[in-house]
């Protein structure tokens, strides 16, 4: 290749990495040799890569030879992939969660994500640091933090910029340039999230297109995987290839004749010229000047590319205050089932037995408490009443939130700032969003949290359940018509 491949592989994109491939420019073993070198280069200031899989180079040789004996499986063929280190994998590398306690363990079987992507030619390089337990563990614990990790730092500023929600590593990772996308999982915010906060592209699928199987759970009514890319046009090719059934999580069984497994016809970004959107200004009162110009010029954009805007909109739900009893619930129950089937050489086997490693572990295992654990540990809700109170929040959600207010003005969909306080309705719902780069913040405040909100900030576009080609059509058509995305400054 003429180019200089060191420069090239910084936002190089998963088509063209295709092209060279099949061109003969470079192979799978190139590029994951280049990603390794980045992420022994620049990692060390942000922190967000675990482990890599030891066996990746072999992997890509093996992904090489196929490519010429064989021909290529498809647009991921040799493609370096991340996962957050909760996503299963049944090869060399660990699953954790972040957690000290479970830093030896090795999944038994892969994880339904790691099984289509391994199908789909992809090498799994490594696993992502990620905030411990996706964050549910302890209410002071800082997003990013993980016992087993230490802390994840925003590319944009590490220390300074923000980098939010428990998909941090997979976000930062890529921010960064160390892999050509990550998964990461999401229960309210943590992928649109750190995307958001690291200019990135991110998709959180309808709870049930991508299967949960093999994934620590949180709550089996929100939790979903989904990708971390640098474009719309990647994060939608690596989507298709996650889709499908899975007898392991009954929630798939609602994507049959729902689901795509290619959604790039969907990249076409004429779509902004007839689209109808929302804009919910009860979710843009917290949002400091910097990052209400960002949206207010998003909002300008897509009326310039013709789309109709109707403003404001007003769901009524948006004043409720969603509390966690039911996904205590789900936890407790989901991650004792995961961890009642570790291997005996794990130390901890249930949500008991994981307080008390903790506690007997303080000073490594638990610095910034457990009290979310505990919460859940003391969770008393019956089933009977578990169910009740999680068909009442669905019938809230479904009768005067996102369904009522996108038939009500005939939208395509709302358009969120990406931070998660406007999230919380699709996460009730299981219903899917996307973010794409809106601008940079250069001032910013600090906020209630003590997080500084200076750094990338992006969109989020939200719709109904299986909306995926609506919100991909107007994430691609916004991001086609800025391109605000710009790769951080690493030394």
């Amino acid at each position: 290749m003429s180019i200089n491949l060191q420069e090239w592989i910084i936002e190089a994109d998963i088509r063209s990495m295709q092209t060279a491939m099949e061109t003969g420019q470079i192979s799978s073993v190139d590029l994951v040799q280049l990603y390794l070198d980045r992420i022994h280069t620049y990692d060390v200031q942000i922190n967000s890569v675990l482990e890599i899989n030891p066996d990746a180079l072999q992997i890509a040789r093996d992904l090489d030879k196929e490519r010429i004996e064989q021909g290529s499986r498809g647009r991921l063929h040799g493609i370096p992939i991340l996962l957050k280190d909760n996503i299963d994998t049944h090869d060399n590398m660990h699953t954790s969660a972040g957690s000290v306690a479970l830093a030896q363990s090795i999944a038994a079987r892969d994880s339904f994500v790691a099984i289509k992507l391994r199908e789909a030619g992809a090498v799994l390089l490594g696993k992502t640091n990620m905030s411990e337990w996706s964050n549910f563990m302890s209410s002071s614990m800082p997003a990013g933090y993980s016992s087993r990790g230490g802390l994840v730092l925003n590319p944009y500023g590490p220390g300074e910029v923000f980098i939010s929600g428990s998909s941090s590593g997979p976000a930062a990772a890529i921010a960064a340039n160390l892999a050509a996308a990550s998964i990461g999982t999401e229960t309210a915010g943590s992928i649109v999230g750190p995307a958001c906060q690291n200019f990135l592209v991110g998709i959180k699928p309808t709870v049930g297109l991508v299967s949960r199987a093999g994934i620590i759970p949180i709550s089996t009514s929100q939790d979903t995987p989904g990708p971390l890319a640098r474009t719309v046009t990647d994060a939608t090719i690596i989507l298709g290839a996650l889709t499908g059934v899975d007898d392991k999580d009954t929630a798939t069984s609602s994507s049959e004749n729902r689901s795509f497994v290619d959604y790039t016809p969907f990249l076409d970004a004429t779509f902004l010229q007839h689209a109808r959107i929302g804009i919910p200004r009860h979710y843009y009162k917290h949002l400091d000047k910097d990052r209400l110009s960002i949206m207010e010029a998003a909002i300008t954009t897509l009326k310039n590319e013709g789309a109709t805007i109707i403003d404001p909109v007003t769901i009524h739900v948006e004043h409720n205050n969603w509390n966690n009893d039911v996904i205590c619930y789900e936890f407790k129950k989901g991650l004792n089932d995961y961890l009642s089937q570790l291997a005996d050489s794990v130390p901890v086997h249930s949500l008991h037995e994981l307080i008390e490693y903790n506690n007997n572990h303080a000073e490594v295992a638990s610095r910034y408490g457990q009290d979310t654990l505990i919460r859940s540990e003391g969770s008393t809700l019956t089933e009977e009443t578990y169910i009740q109170k999680r068909e009442e929040y669905n019938e809230l959600a479904l009768t005067q939130g996102i369904d009522y207010v996108l038939e009500k003005y005939s939208l395509d969909a709302l358009l969120l700032p990406g931070d998660v306080d406007g999230l919380y309705i699709a996460a009730r719902l299981g219903y899917p969003l996307i973010t794409v780069p809106a601008g940079y913040s250069t001032e910013g405040v600090v906020d209630s949290d003590g997080d500084h909100t200076k750094g990338p900030f992006g969109v989020v576009f939200s719709g109904k359940a299986y909306s995926e080609p609506t919100l991909i059509k107007l994430a691609y058509g916004f991001e086609q018509a800025t391109h605000h995305r710009f790769p951080p400054h690493l030394e």
